[in-house]
């Protein structure tokens, strides 16, 4: 009978030596990307411990290291008031070189812009702020008198969200609220409520928040009614890391209730890792 040996964590030895070693091929990947001159986004400290925060994450909406909170006094200390487009470029340059940052990216963020550009929506709801950069480029992108509702899980990703809105001047055209759409009902009772949320008032929606999140969360906006024929729902992250169900669903609906097109492009601030948005506009009546 072959018998396993064990380290004193209970944890086989084999186990314990393939652990060391991709944690030492990482540190030195690390090491020689950033004296190679040319590096790799994605083997950046940064990302590192960005992944290392993953539960974190999770569970609390930020990294845990301190980069969203960094960034906003990034963007108070470079950017010029007013200054829209200098504050997106402050936020582009901070995440390729000081911390890797999971909003949509400049690559991703054309392709949003584009969606809004063709649109023109005057009610648009996002479900995950963050830190508030793709808010930016939908204030952008969106015509006047449009207003967009962002709604975002964690009080403090918000509160620097608010902040960055307000150097770059454009506060007064985003709602931001603090709560989840899977929050038993009270998150979108607000909307309703508070902030006229009612049948076909939604004409667009941007999905870069839970992956898992995304399909729930799109069925309860159908289930409300608030979407309307021309509606149009734009989802990030689709491959990387990924929203399968959402993909399915969206692919099973093709032609019936839904027209995709899929964008085949990267994860954010890198040139190597594909990803997927998926853009698609509701063709009939959604249906509860």
């Amino acid at each position: 009978m072959m018998r396993r040996t064990v380290g004193s964590a209970g944890v086989p030895e084999r186990a314990v030596a393939l652990m060391v070693f991709v944690a030492a091929f990482v540190g030195g990947a690390v090491v020689a990307n950033r004296l190679a001159g040319k590096p790799v986004p994605f083997l950046r400290w940064s990302v590192l411990r960005f992944l290392l925060g993953s539960r974190r994450l999770v569970r609390e909406g930020q990294v845990g290291d301190g980069r969203e909170e960094a960034l906003a006094r990034r963007v108070a200390e470079v950017a010029r008031p007013g200054d829209l487009d200098g504050v997106i470029e402050v936020i582009d340059d901070f995440a390729r070189h000081k911390s890797f940052l999971m909003n949509v990216g400049d690559e991703k963020g054309l392709l949003l812009d584009d969606a809004i550009s063709r649109a023109r929506p005057l009610r648009l709801l996002e479900l995950g702020t963050y830190c508030g950069y793709s808010a930016l480029r939908t204030a952008r992108a969106m015509p006047p008198g449009a207003r967009l509702y962002s709604v975002e899980s964690s009080p403090a990703n918000a509160d620097v969200a608010q902040r960055i809105w307000e150097v770059a001047g454009v506060a007064d055209r985003i709602t931001s609220v603090v709560g989840s759409l899977g929050d038993g009902g009270v998150t979108m009772d607000r909307l309703a409520s508070e902030h006229g949320f009612s049948s076909g008032s939604v004409d667009f929606v941007f999905l870069d928040h839970a992956k898992e999140a995304y399909l729930p969360d799109l069925l309860r906006i159908e289930s409300a009614g608030w979407l309307h024929p021309g509606s149009v729902v734009v989802a990030d992250n689709v491959v990387m890391p990924g929203a399968p169900d959402y993909l399915a669903y969206m692919r099973g609906e093709e032609g019936c209730k839904w027209r995709t097109v899929e964008h085949r492009t990267h994860v954010e601030y890198q040139k190597v890792l594909p990803d997927l948005v998926l853009e698609s506009t509701l063709l009939g009546v959604a249906r509860p």
